[in-house]
Order: structure tokens, then C-alpha cells, then sequence
């Protein structure tokens, strides 16, 4: 139902996908704030992406383990430059497919592959759960990783099961530049011109408290919080929001982990709460 956020604004914190989120909350009537928080850069060494990827169509991988669809785009986009592309997806045709959550099995569908098993939870330790059921040993697997995250529990998990772990990490963040768009925002939230955060990947969560620390508006943040609807799209969020001692509000119903079904959740707690910005 289209208008069901007319009168409301609501603070997205961008990163891979939040063009498309925006346009969604648009079209339900959002006013929509947009906080850029990094920007997504290739690996500055694309040496070691590029020899993960000459290793893989040298020899498939018996399983390839995705963690992010940023992460095989940004392998396919290197694989493009070096034409290599065509010879990747073949190799990867042959491997057993596991994906962390939807997005990396939709970044597959994209190149006509198809995940094997996806996550029930889109979380680290859903993927560790879901491999250790699996027999590994002697197997070679290639794992993707993303940035700024400890990967040491899965790799450890892994090796404990016997796999021969082959992992690349294709791209990095880019976070110090926004700095300033998050303190602004944080400041509108403070102030009391948001209605709601929006939340769709944990790394928000980190870099809201991280800037915040670096600022010395820690303070100013969790008293903005407090007064702003938090949304969360799944379990992974509002785990990193409860780990910093902040609530979720509100998450999508029926465990969908989506952005429309997150803006449903949103729209149906926002219309039973009074208004409560004060400026716009």
C-alpha cells in the first residue's frame, strides 16, 4: 500500500544496496536522509585476488563459501579485467555453492549459477552451523571474506573439520571520509528530526558507535536513539545493536530478512506512535 510513511522521515546509513532501499521508502511516502558511511573500494593489491581467482579455475574448488554479494562481484569485475570471467564461472559451476543470507545467492544468480544451501540465519555462525554438518575433510574450499571483521571463528571451525581453506578478501572499506555525514546525522536524531533508523547491516551499527567514540558523541548518539524508532532487518543487526546495549524496535515478521518486508514492519510501528519530531 503506497503513503503508508507520508509525514515521516526516515535515516538510512548507505552502503551496497541503500539506492534501492531509498527508492522503496520513497515510494511509500518517506522523506528519506541518506548517511553515506564508506565507501567500498577493490583490494589496493589485486595480485592476491587475481591469483585466488587463477587458482580456482586451475583447479575448482571442491565448495566455495560466499560471505557477502559484494564480494563475488568485485571477484567477477577483476575476473572481467584480466578475461578470465567466462573460465571463473565454469570452474565455480563445478564447486558445491554455500551462501551467508540471500544477497550472495542473488550476486551468483547474476553469472547463472545457483547456491547449493543458503544460511538460515545470514550470520557468521549460521554458516558455521550449516558447514559443520557437511563432511569436509581433505576437501578444498574457498571462502570469501568482507572487511573489518575477525573471520578467525569460521576459518577455525573450518580447518577443525579437515577442509584445505583457500580464502580472498576482493575489496576493502573506506569509512574516515564520512565521518562528518554521520555525526550530522546523529546530531538530527539527537535533535529530534528522525522518526526512524533504519538498519540493514551490522556494520552500520559499528560504524555509528565508532564515529560517535571518535567524536565525542557517544553520548549525543544513545540519547538520540532513545527518542528514534530503531529498525532492524535481522538477527545479525539487532544482535550488534544488543552487544553496544541498544534495543531493536521493530524487524521484519516471519524471519523475512528484506527490505520490503522491513519497511512493512517500520510502517505498521510508526503509525501507532505519535509523532515525535519536533524540527524538520
Amino acid at each position: 500500500m503506497a503513503d503508508r510513511l507520508n509525514g515521516t522521515r526516515i535515516l538510512i546509513l548507505e552502503t551496497r544496496e541503500e539506492a534501492q532501499f531509498s527508492k522503496l521508502l520513497a515510494e511509500q511516502g518517506a522523506d528519506v536522509v541518506q548517511c553515506p558511511m564508506f565507501t567500498i573500494h577493490d583490494a589496493p593489491d589485486p595480485a592476491p585476488v587475481e591469483a585466488w581467482i587463477r587458482r580456482a579455475i586451475d583447479k575448482p574448488f571442491d565448495d566455495l563459501v560466499l560471505l557477502t554479494g559484494e564480494g563475488l562481484r568485485r571477484i567477477m569485475k577483476l575476473a572481467v579485467a584480466r578475461g578470465l570471467d567466462q573460465p571463473l564461472v565454469t570452474a565455480l559451476a563445478k564447486s558445491r555453492k554455500f551462501t551467508r543470507g540471500p544477497k550472495p545467492g542473488k550476486a551468483l544468480r547474476e553469472v547463472g549459477l545457483e547456491a547449493q544451501q543458503t544460511t538460515e540465519k545470514p550470520t557468521t555462525e549460521g554458516v558455521i552451523e550449516m558447514l559443520g554438518k557437511l563432511e569436509l575433510k581433505g576437501r578444498r574450499l574457498g571462502l570469501q571474506l568482507y572487511p573489518d571483521k575477525d573471520h578467525g571463528a569460521l576459518t577455525g571451525a573450518l580447518a577443525a573439520q579437515g577442509a584445505d581453506v583457500d580464502s580472498v578478501l576482493p575489496y576493502v572499506y573506506d569509512s574516515k571520509a564520512a565521518d562528518a555525514n554521520i555525526i550530522t546525522a546523529i546530531d538530527d536524531m539527537a535533535e529530534g528530526r528522525i522518526d526512524s533508523i533504519a538498519l540493514t547491516n551490522l556494520g552500520q551499527v559499528r560504524r555509528l558507535i565508532e564515529a560517535a567514540k571518535a567524536h565525542g558523541s557517544e553520548a549525543k548518539l544513545r540519547a538520540g536513539l532513545e527518542r528514534t524508532l530503531i529498525a532492524s532487518v535481522g538477527p545479525a543487526v539487532s544482535g550488534e545493536l544488543a552487544a553496544h546495549g541498544l534495543r531493536t524496535d521493530v524487524s521484519p515478521a516471519d524471519e523475512a530478512y528484506f527490505m520490503r518486508p522491513l519497511i512493512s514492519a517500520m510502517a505498521a510501528a510508526l503509525a501507532e506512535r505519535k509523532p515525535r519530531t519536533t524540527a524538520r
